[in-house]
């Protein structure tokens, strides 16, 4: 299952800089606005300790984390709905993406042109909000026009679509995000299959300098707060100066220097909590393996996610928590003790569950 996450903000925020520290993949970054026109795209495997010790368990002889695509999306400017700075380009490209990690430029350095001037978090925020707003507006009218036709046929979706878009247009010119609604997940996901870009999940990267600013990490939390999004504090420069270390040396260095910010780690965590997404486990001596499923996923569609026929032709589920598993030590003891559970076609899978898939 492939799952994107953008990289998004304003020219000159760090976000191929960032995206090279997360990927190890060398982009330009130079200093000046549409460096990065086509995106760049990185696959990041997703930290896990769970996998280790589960590995460790079984002596698997393979360790295969979930990962996460990153795209790296050139910086939006003042205008990019009406195509200012290639802005359709770029907004077709997060169209394709299922969330958004908006990097908010809160580092103070003179010799990074910042595109208006100076650093203004909720300022910057507004622009890049508002130029999705306004491309949600002019793809959701556009739409609107091609419905009536069938409304006027009187058929029943197309009546259902006008009430659903109408709906959306009163938030999107009230200045809400279609992501605010309160609709149920069907809907929901009717908007985002049209391309609505402000119904997708956001996450915002606060990238500082050497020190931690305070007062602009503080503008970006009261701004995230407004949509419940997540909020993670990084140093773009210092994690791509420390990405192409050795990992223990790395380690070291951050500790002695006292790194500010959550780390890639945090981001990449975060970035797969932003997309609703969770873990379930698969064990043996072969391998261990993670894999990600949509939270509230039920055992048919996570045996889905491993062959399709395990969906198909699902029995049963041989259930146990990761913890609990690790608790007795084996699989073995586990079904001794009768800690394994067989669920059915109604569970609903759980972050952390370790499951061999019973099907015809």
């Amino acid at each position: 299952m492939n799952i994107s996450i953008g990289i998004v903000g304003l020219p000159n925020t760090g976000k191929s800089t960032l995206f090279n520290a997360l990927t190890k993949k060398a982009v330009p970054a130079e200093n000046f606005p549409f460096c990065t026109i086509d995106p760049a795209v990185g696959v990041v495997p997703v930290p896990d300790e769970r996998l280790e010790k589960l590995g460790k368990m079984s002596a698997s002889k393979e360790i295969v984390p979930t990962v996460i695509e990153f795209v790296d999306i050139a910086g939006l400017v003042r205008g990019a709905s009406e195509g200012e700075g290639l802005g359709n380009a770029f907004l077709s490209h997060i169209r394709e993406v299922d969330a958004i990690a908006h990097t908010v430029r809160c580092f103070l350095d003179d010799s990074v042109t910042h595109v208006d001037g100076e650093v203004n978090p909720v300022r910057d925020i507004e622009v890049i909000e508002t130029e999705l707003l306004l491309a949600d507006i002019q793809l959701a009218e556009r739409r609107l026009e091609k419905v009536e036709k069938e409304v006027k046929r009187g058929t029943e979706e197309a009546i259902a679509e006008k009430a659903l878009l109408e709906e959306a247009l009163t938030a999107l010119r009230e200045g809400r995000m279609v992501a605010s609604l309160s609709l149920d997940d069907e809907k929901q996901q009717k908007l985002c299959q049209l391309g609505l870009l402000t119904g997708k999940p956001v996450m915002f990267v606060c990238n500082i300098g050497a020190h931690d600013d305070e007062r602009c990490v503080a503008q970006v939390q009261e701004c995230a707060a407004r949509t419940g999004s997540e909020v993670v504090t990084v140093s773009a420069q210092t994690e791509q100066e420390l990405s192409v270390l050795d990992p223990k040396e790395a380690k070291s260095i951050r500790e002695e220097l006292a790194v500010v910010g959550g780390g890639l780690d945090a981001i990449i965590q975060t970035a797969y909590k932003t997309l609703g997404y969770i873990s379930f486990f698969t064990t043996g001596e072969k391998e261990t393996r993670a894999w990600a499923i949509p939270k509230g996923s039920t055992a048919p569609q996570a045996g889905g996610a491993i062959h399709t026929d395990f969906e198909k032709n699902f029995i049963r589920a041989e259930t146990i928590a990761y913890d609990e598993l690790l608790a007795t030590g084996s699989y073995a003891t586990a079904r001794e003790t009768g800690k394994l559970r067989l669920e059915g076609k109604d569970y609903h899978v759980q972050d952390g569950d370790v499951i061999i898939f019973r099907h015809g």
